[in-house]
């Protein structure tokens, strides 16, 4: 290891243990990503179009690969999303629609089921007022 090296790495680890004797005492420090912190206090922020640590004359492409295949669908991968997209709504309203149908249908049934049960009470209601009317009769035709 060089000299220079030598004393960037002590650089390094002094500002390491300083960061650390602050977050001891300090529970509002954020030790997240405090390596790159560090490295950014000591050697200054990266220059544009190089990879830290990897010999100079590499750029971040080649190391990391093309952001643009990377992060970005090609076409027919992104018509095939859209697709996919289109055929889940679709799918989604088809059973949206029957949903609703089978809904309707419920409530007619129990339309029918009260429509036919008040027509019971209704009947038995009359067959009860025929009986109370008969007794009636029953019971003048006795005391007449």
């Amino acid at each position: 290891m060089t000299s220079e090296a030598g004393e960037i790495m002590e650089k390094l680890k002094e500002k390491k243990a300083e960061y650390e004797a602050v977050a001891s005492t300090d529970s509002s420090v954020n030790l997240e990503n405090i390596d790159n912190r560090i490295i950014t206090e000591v050697l200054g922020p990266e220059r544009y179009g190089r990879v830290r640590f990897q010999g100079s004359g590499v750029t971040p492409t080649q190391y990391f690969g093309s952001d643009s295949q990377q992060y970005m669908p090609s076409g027919s991968q992104a018509q095939a999303e859209v697709q996919r997209l289109r055929d889940q709504i679709a799918q989604m309203q088809a059973n949206t629609v029957e949903q609703i149908v089978e809904v309707q249908r419920k409530y007619e049934e129990l339309q029918q089921q009260l429509r036919v049960e008040a027509v019971e009470r209704e009947a038995a209601a009359a067959a009860r007022e025929a009986k109370i009317a008969a007794m009636e009769v029953e019971q003048s035709r006795k005391y007449d």
